[in-house]
């Protein structure tokens, strides 16, 4: 057996020994199920005489269809679970073989050696197992307890500050750095923002290369982390500045996304943010007009994709409020 069959016997708690077709027989779930909930997790498909199946994935399958068959969820669940389950997890997996390539670079002696490098990998992947499963556990707490207190209609979608931050000028950036200042800006971004971010009692929706997508339940705090957003990179010599939109309005948040037009106006602020500041949409300037905390200065419309008259504001905070106008073209 070769050392990456090793592995992957220990990885996938076992070894393949099932084509698709007695996985399918197995379990009791058809194969068209099957072959959905497989491609769902963003796994390619494969002959049915190939045996690439475990009995995890066998115990797996059978899982998924007795949540449906003892009518606890549907199918189209099941798959929309699957589909989103299997994206963040690919991310994390990328990641984490990242981590595991690291540490074998700086440590040659482990990677010459396969029995060194085999209970290596026995000894860390319960650990980061057991790390991942704290985290859920922790943010599974956070959710079900305000979703237990939430009416019907609340859960699903509800009033929110979406917000957008990007980095002014990565496109540049990118063309003239290498590759280790490209992961130390990314890095950093990524960790600021997670600071401020949390700190503020809003979410991460997402990070898309250069931005990142936020929600938050309040518009002070929605406020707070783009204007602390803004400032942290202004006085970062490791970031670039930042620019930012808000929206506030109904989110429809779904398997960890959001959607609806208040998504796309807070990207379309962001679009025509001049750099270090923020703008926002005549919604959350209206709510946050009496805050003391903050001055919001409307600015003229303008025709930006999806909005002939875009009314937006500039939002600062009050001991900025002499500071001169930012103007409302978009950035070069």
């Amino acid at each position: 057996m070769t050392l990456q069959q090793r592995v992957e016997e220990m990885l996938l708690g076992g070894p393949r020994r099932y084509t698709r077709l007695e996985v399918t027989e197995k379990s009791g779930v058809p194969a068209e199920r099957a072959r959905e909930l497989w491609h769902s997790l963003g796994f390619a498909a494969v002959p049915d005489d190939a045996k690439v199946f475990t009995d995890s994935d066998l115990t797996a399958l059978r899982t998924a269809n007795e949540l449906v068959q003892s009518g606890i969820t549907d199918p189209g669940q099941v798959t929309s679970s699957a589909r989103m389950l299997g994206q963040h997890m690919s991310r994390l997996a990328e990641s984490q073989v990242e981590l595991l390539r690291g540490i074998l670079l700086a440590n040659p002696e482990l990677a010459a050696d396969e029995r060194q490098l085999t209970r290596f990998i026995e000894r860390i992947v319960p650990d980061l197992e057991h790390l991942q499963t704290f985290a859920w556990r922790r943010h599974l707490a956070h959710y079900a307890g305000r979703a237990l207190v939430a009416s019907d209609g609340d859960v699903a979608a509800h009033q929110q500050v979406v917000g957008f931050a990007d980095m002014v000028g990565f496109t540049s950036f990118t063309r003239r750095s290498s590759e280790a200042e490209l992961v130390s800006v990314v890095d950093r971004f990524d960790a600021v923002t997670a600071e401020i971010v949390a700190e503020n009692h809003g979410r991460i929706v997402k990070m898309i290369g250069d931005e990142v997508l936020f929600v938050a339940d309040t518009p002070a705090d929605g406020a707070e982390i783009a204007l602390t957003l803004l400032e942290r990179a202004e006085s970062d010599d490791e970031l670039p500045l930042l620019r930012a939109g808000l929206a506030y309005g109904r989110v429809l948040s779904r398997f960890g996304d959001i959607y609806g037009s208040v998504v796309n106006l807070a990207s379309r602020l962001t679009s025509i943010a001049r750099p270090g500041s923020v703008l926002i949409d005549r919604e959350l300037a209206h709510t946050l007009a009496e805050n003391q905390n903050y001055t919001v200065r409307h600015r003229r419309p303008v025709a930006v994709r999806g909005y002939a008259r875009l009314r937006a504001a500039v939002l600062r905070r009050a001991h900025d409020a002499g500071l001169p106008h930012i103007p409302l073209e978009p950035d070069d």
